[in-house]
């Protein structure tokens, strides 16, 4: 017995129903579908695997040790996932399958389509390792072609497959504050709901499968915008010699606010990019975004022209640097 569990020490109410718990917040939550931050279920036995150690991942898993799983682990780069164990416990497993199997919930966090395939299918991939009735949860940003794909071959093989995109980058995922937006059926989203909720504030089914995928496809879309006008704005504030410090505080409480305005609008002014969601991560973005709207019809031309923009920053030597990096091409 690898994947034990360790009493979560999460603040809870019993429900009506049995044993089962639920948090004290869910009792006031309008809509039944999303879960606002809250820890994993007291007397849970629920066992979980995580494959994919990455930027984010790292952070996700280690969440759910602390929630109180002891959590199997699967990362391409074998020492990764030695050093997670060290620091965290549980198991560092050789393949995917080996981390998969005996999980109830078996999440993932990769690079892109290819990479999910490759950690999911085969002799090796995880599918061939779980239990029947058990849920792969996926949170890379990957198409939504690729998640209906996976879902009907789980739903061949017993399993169930949630596609769960995630916003909030890595400050996101190393806080447990990250929003997950998912698509697949609703009795396994609402399983592994109380799960994902140890690494992040809000959770919610968005549709049938691929619709997580779409979501996060309209979440990117409205960032690229966003920060070509911000960067925009701050370059033509520079250029008129204005106290941008004094700028942004006093925009930032108008109409103009954003996310990004409160959190980059400094370092943007400062030249400072190092936070995390890499310019290279937003162009394999943004190119999902347009594949998929050259299917359904929707015109993305800011989006088409942004994309253009982060690849002069590409060539600049910044496929590294932060998408609020945008800037860097005005000067």
């Amino acid at each position: 017995m690898y994947l034990l569990y360790a009493r979560s020490p999460c603040t809870a109410r019993h429900s009506a129903v049995g044993d089962s718990f639920v948090p004290l917040h869910a009792y006031n939550e309008g809509h039944p579908n999303t879960t606002e931050k809250g820890l994993v279920m007291e007397n849970s036995n629920t066992r979980v695997a995580f494959i994919g150690l990455g930027v984010m991942g790292v952070h996700m898993a280690a969440h759910l040790a602390r929630a109180g799983y002891t959590v199997a682990v699967y990362n391409r780069t074998q020492a990764k996932a030695a050093q997670w164990v060290q620091a965290n416990g549980g198991r560092a497993a050789a393949t995917p399958r080996e981390a998969a199997e005996g999980a109830d919930i078996v999440c993932a966090c990769v690079g892109n389509d290819d990479d999910l395939r490759a950690v999911v299918l085969g002799e090796s991939g995880a599918f061939a390792g779980m239990k029947p009735g058990a849920i792969f949860v996926d949170h890379t940003t990957a198409s939504a072609d690729v998640a209906r794909q996976l879902h009907a071959i789980a739903r061949e093989r017993g399993l169930h497959f949630v596609d769960a995109p995630v916003s909030g980058g890595e400050a996101g995922a190393k806080n447990g504050v990250l929003t997950v937006m998912c698509g697949g059926d609703a009795e396994p989203f609402a399983t592994a709901q109380p799960v994902i909720t140890a690494y992040a504030q809000a959770v919610t089914r968005m549709g049938e499968s691929g619709a997580g995928q779409l979501t996060k496809m309209v979440n990117q879309i409205c960032i690229a915008g966003l920060l070509q006008s911000l960067s925009e704005a701050l370059n033509f504030g520079q250029q008129a010699g204005l106290d941008m410090p004094q700028v942004l505080d006093v925009i930032s409480k108008g109409a103009a606010s954003s996310w990004q305005m409160q959190n980059r609008g400094l370092t943007m002014c400062e030249g400072k990019f190092d936070f995390g969601f890499a310019v290279d991560w937003m162009r394999k973005d943004l190119g999902l975004c347009l594949a998929e709207a050259k299917r359904n019809q929707a015109p993305l031309p800011v989006t088409a022209l942004v994309d253009q923009f982060y690849a002069d920053v590409q060539k600049q030597g910044g496929g590294r640097w932060d998408t609020s990096s945008l800037i860097r091409r005005l000067k």
